[in-house]
């Protein structure tokens, strides 16, 4: 685990400015900065950030954080991952806790592997561009195939070159560990020398989510029977194939954005969609999706289309493994280009525009893409026919959320027709497939103990939508209240003698008071680290690990909501004087002010901006009426209920004892927040 010291020196040199606007094109507006949102496509900028409170919020798809969100957002890294790249931007020394020997020593490999990858990809592009050879032999055939320059240059394409030990002798005279470059499988020993691997071939650098360089694939340029067409690295301690997408690196937005990922075979397939424009594309090396590659292309959409050869190889290879992709709960689509066309010469053939057009015209569902090939190729054969429909019900069985029941029914409906067979009998093999493998997971599973439950906050709860919280605090504005000031003012004197914290926490005996407990939970945070002798601030609940604590933070402290001038001018009294609304900015939603006049309600509206005081006390005190309510309906339906004369009497006195109550809370200031 990377040590709290180290994170803390890490967040105290954030500036949320620099690393957002290394994205985003950013133009100062007041206090804070306006630019067009990275996460969806818009024509006017509502992207807003405030370096003051760290956050960004769009107020056209709803998203907001921080500097570390953001970071975990566009470019999909882990809350470790972010960190360890804002360490490496701010030049701050990484320090962990509760390392194995054997880890550290795994990571150490790791690390001089990538080390080793990152000097080996500048090697092969200065010898790609700026030798003889590169350019004569590599560069030309590059160039020969399409390619223009800046397409080359951006995914760091290179060469090796014929000399049998170029490589070696460079590494060497960097004085890189022969044990490592051996792991890395650019050398190879020959007769007790390390000699080059990749000699005369033209060098695709394999990147992670992160941008580092995990491996290489590397392709044969001249005709020679004897050699393989491609070598790609070997599996070491960063590079392991399964878990690889070539291409994630540069499509990791444009699939975000177009919510949809292609998937095709080659790296040249890849690198020329790029070249026309379509860059939300990434290549599996032409061998089955496994089951990592279908959660990886999961975190950035789950919206898959697969883009393969239509000869009766690419038929095979883009039907393999694909009963995963309904597990993991990927929504695929097939597409198969014309015979002897790949993604790279059929998009050079006809065109981008074409292309596209293509695709989107000849997308079809996997599964029934699957039946109608199996159907063609079973003809009339029962017995195959009888085995295509267990395996179409079993393919059907994978989709087993609960959220997809309509599409599982909706595909046993559609397969029952193409079939010609009873859609009851389809649903009632489709369901014992589905018992078939629950009772196979019960069996895996029944010496496992049972697993703790998840508790709120946790690191197994951070997949949560940040725009859940959004819906969430809409209705809790006044519990948002409580948070906000123990956030912004909790440090600050209430009076000569207590501070603002104090006075909340004195209140606060419990969380009865509060309906959100996550809010409650940033409370008792605070207080723990407050009674710890520390001195929490916003930073401390914005940048905190466990992202719905921080989502919560960040939502509550999240500047475009506060209140505003034009906002307590939007004030309307009726004819009586009573239950007013105050509208909020960007909201709806609405809480009503009672007051005995207009001068008693402008001045209450003066004094809240002046004294955080009367903010404390009100927002307490709505909290208290809340609640007092709650027990005034309670005693209000048991008095319906049948009672002896004796119950009645204390039901009545509890009634009343409860509207004193509340008259007097309503009495503070001649104003409350009733609801």
């Amino acid at each position: 685990m990377i040590t709290p010291q180290t994170i803390q020196t890490i967040l105290a040199r954030i500036d949320i400015i620099d690393i957002v606007g290394g994205f985003v094109k950013l133009k100062k507006r007041g206090t804070n900065y306006l630019g067009l949102c990275p996460f969806h496509n818009e024509k006017s900028p509502s992207f807003t950030v405030s370096p003051a409170k760290e956050i960004y919020k769009c107020f056209g798809c709803g998203r907001s954080g921080n500097s570390i969100s953001f970071l975990m957002e566009h470019e999909k890294y882990s809350y470790v991952e972010a960190l360890r790249w804002l360490a490496v931007r701010y030049n701050v020394e990484v320090e962990e806790t509760g390392v194995t020997p054997e880890a550290r020593i795994q990571f150490q490999v790791s690390d001089s592997l990538y080390v080793i990858n990152s000097f080996a990809q500048k090697f092969f592009t200065h010898a790609l561009f700026e030798t003889e050879q590169g350019t004569d032999i590599a560069l030309s055939y590059l160039v020969q195939r399409g390619f223009k320059e800046e397409v080359i240059r951006k995914f760091q394409l290179g060469f090796s070159p014929e000399d049998r030990t170029a490589f070696a002798r460079a590494a060497a005279e960097n004085q890189f560990n022969g044990e490592y470059l051996l792991k890395s499988g650019l050398v190879a020993i020959r007769n007790e020398e390390l000699v080059d691997n990749y000699r005369g071939r033209i060098i695709f650098p394999v990147h992670n989510n992160t941008g580092k360089i995990l491996g290489f694939g590397a392709r044969l340029i001249k005709n020679n029977d004897k050699a393989p067409k491609y070598i790609n690295t070997p599996e070491n301690e960063i590079y392991s194939k399964s878990k690889i997408l070539y291409g994630t690196w540069f499509a990791r937005q444009s699939i975000d954005k177009n919510n949809e990922c292609l998937l095709v075979e080659g790296y040249t397939d890849v690198i020329s969609l790029h070249q026309s424009g379509i860059e939300n594309v990434v290549a599996s090396g032409g061998t089955s999706l496994t089951q990592d590659q279908l959660r990886l292309i999961k975190k950035y959409s789950p919206n898959l289309t697969i883009i393969y050869d239509g000869d009766p190889a690419g038929i095979k290879a883009a039907l393999r493994g694909l009963d995963m992709a309904l597990e993991e709960g990927l929504n695929v689509k097939m597409v198969l280009l014309p015979d002897r066309e790949d993604p790279d010469s059929y998009v050079n053939k006809i065109g981008p525009t074409a292309f596209k057009e293509f695709i989107a015209l000849n997308k079809k569902d996997f599964i029934l893409f699957r039946l109608d090939i199996s159907l063609k190729d079973a003809g009339n054969d029962a017995a195959k026919k009888s085995t295509i429909v267990n395996e179409i019900a079993e393919t059907i069985a994978k989709i087993n959320r609960v959220e997809d029941f309509s599409k599982r029914q909706d595909y046993i409906r559609q397969c029952s027709e193409l079939m010609h067979i009873d859609e009851t009998g389809l649903t009632t093999l489709v369901n014992k497939y589905i018992r078939d493998r629950v009772a196979k997971q019960e069996s895996r599973h029944q010496n496992t103990p049972e697993p703790l439950p998840v508790q709120e906050g946790s690191e197994a709860a951070q997949g949560l939508d940040d725009g859940t919280f959004e819906i969430l605090f809409q209705h809790q504005l006044q519990e948002r209240q409580v948070v906000k000031i123990l956030l912004e003012h909790g440090s600050e004197k209430f009076d000569e003698e207590t501070l603002v914290a104090d006075v909340i926490f004195k209140e606060l005996v419990d969380d009865d008071l509060f309906d959100d407990k996550l809010l409650y939970r940033i409370i008792e945070l605070y207080k723990g680290w407050y009674e710890a002798g520390m001195a929490p601030s916003i930073k401390s609940f914005v940048y905190y690990e466990d992202a719905p604590v921080s989502s919560a933070a960040v939502a509550v402290t999240n500047f475009p909501f506060e209140e505003s001038k034009r906002m307590r001018d939007e004030m309307i009294l009726n004819s009586s004087g009573y239950s007013q609304k105050l509208f909020l900015n960007n909201y709806n939603d609405f809480i009503r002010i009672t007051t005995k006049d207009e001068e008693a309600l402008h001045s209450f509206a003066k004094a809240e901006e002046q004294d955080i005081q009367l903010r404390v006390v009100s927002s307490m005190n709505y909290l208290k009426l809340k609640k007092i309510k709650r027990l005034i309906e309670q005693n209000q339906k048991d008095l319906q209920l049948s009672h002896t004369p004796e119950e009645l009497i204390v039901l009545v006195q509890t009634h009343q004892h409860l509207k004193d109550i509340e008259i007097s809370l309503l009495k503070v200031a001649g104003t409350v927040i009733l609801k």
